[in-house]
């Protein structure tokens, strides 16, 4: 590319070189000074070569860096902003392209100073009028201007939410998302649809029934729901699994990860990334049970200190029941007696009422 750069920059120059010492050859011979046109025109390519191949560069590093910060500031303008700007300015330079033509013979000035002078000006007078009076301008143009601002009220706060491996197989997403309660793109990158594949082609048949079913939430969410869409934009890098590359990616995109897994939650949180954990969620709807609530469990084995009988709700709350292990295959009533909240999710301890029962009878 600089060698490109440098190859412009060397025949510009020696236009441009060539043009201006035929000027200063002409005015040599109104001042009655003789000068041989080939030498004025050589030494003219010649400096004005050098100066192209020496300037080209730095120019076209000042030009990159200035048109990435202007598609910097852009990227955050309301497209209702850009379009108003973008007809101002075509107006303005409408403008000054009529104003130059009657001043082109204007000596010396005439072909460079006058035009240039009036597309700066015309041309940011037209940019900012055109911004300012944007309402009036779209007013001429309704559906267009009552789709953009249906469009600019959707997307004002929406991040791009990554999907991982274990969020997909978990499959709640999908009830998720038809709820209404994410907002935003849902990208998947291609390695977790990798990995995904890999999984429904594995000959364990529990990972392959997690697979297909993380491949079935998929096609869900994009046919049924149009949630999700499969982001290209990242490659493995040598040595990287899929939950680096999905920090990875996050980080690049100002995107959120969604995930169950709680070690990339910690490393995802550790690197600046917002991290959705359909766990806590999940943890944070279920129904607060406090001490002296009755509750219904069927127990299905024992727990770790002697008499305790094990269940679960509905929602897979762990409930351990006190003197709970000699009814064990039933279902009874319980009363709790105390709520332990852990990492892992919330854990309830009771005991069975007719123990209380007979306690209350004593």
């Amino acid at each position: 590319m600089l060698r490109i750069v440098r190859g412009v920059g060397l025949i510009l120059g020696a236009i441009i070189g060539s043009q201006i010492a035929e000027v200063v050859r002409v005015e040599m011979l109104r001042s009655g000074v003789e000068t041989a046109r080939l030498t004025v025109l050589a030494a003219g390519i010649v400096v004005g070569a050098a100066i192209g191949v020496l300037t080209s560069v730095p120019l076209w590093r000042w030009f990159v860096a200035s048109m990435g910060w202007v598609l910097h500031h852009l990227g955050g303008v309301p497209l209702r902003d850009v379009l108003a700007g973008a007809a101002g300015l075509i107006l303005g330079l409408s403008i000054a392209f009529l104003v130059s033509i009657p001043l082109l013979r204007v000596p010396v000035i005439g072909s460079y100073i006058i035009p240039l002078a009036a597309v700066l000006v015309f041309g940011y007078l037209g940019l900012h009028l055109g911004i300012q009076r944007r309402e009036d301008l779209l007013a001429a143009f309704p559906r267009l201007a009552e789709r953009l601002s249906r469009d600019r009220r959707f997307r004002r706060g929406a991040i791009p939410k990554l999907l991982d491996t274990s969020v997909i197989v978990d499959g709640r997403i999908a009830d998720i998302c038809q709820a209404g309660f994410l907002e935003g793109p849902l990208l998947v990158p291609r390695a977790v649809l990798v990995e995904l594949q890999r999984l429904a082609d594995a000959s364990d048949p529990l990972r392959r029934n997690r697979g297909r079913r993380g491949l079935d939430v998929l096609n869900k969410m994009q046919k049924d729901l149009k949630a999700v869409e499969i982001y290209d934009g990242g490659e493995l890098h040598p040595g990287e699994d899929v939950d680096a590359q999905l920090v990875r990616i996050a980080r690049h995109l100002g995107a959120a990860v969604v995930t169950n897994d709680y070690n990339l939650s910690k490393v995802a949180g550790l690197q600046g990334v917002r991290v959705l954990n359909v766990n806590e969620l999940a943890n944070a709807l279920k129904p607060v049970m406090l001490p002296g609530e009755e509750l219904t469990v069927h127990l299905i084995r024992d727990g770790k200190e002697p008499g305790q009988g094990v269940g679960y709700l509905d929602d897979g709350t762990m409930i351990v029941v006190e003197g709970g292990k000699k009814y064990i295959g039933e279902t009874l009533e319980a009363v709790v007696t105390s709520v332990l909240q852990t990492v892992a999710g919330r854990m309830i301890f009771a005991r069975p009422k007719v123990l209380e029962k007979d306690g209350a009878t004593r």
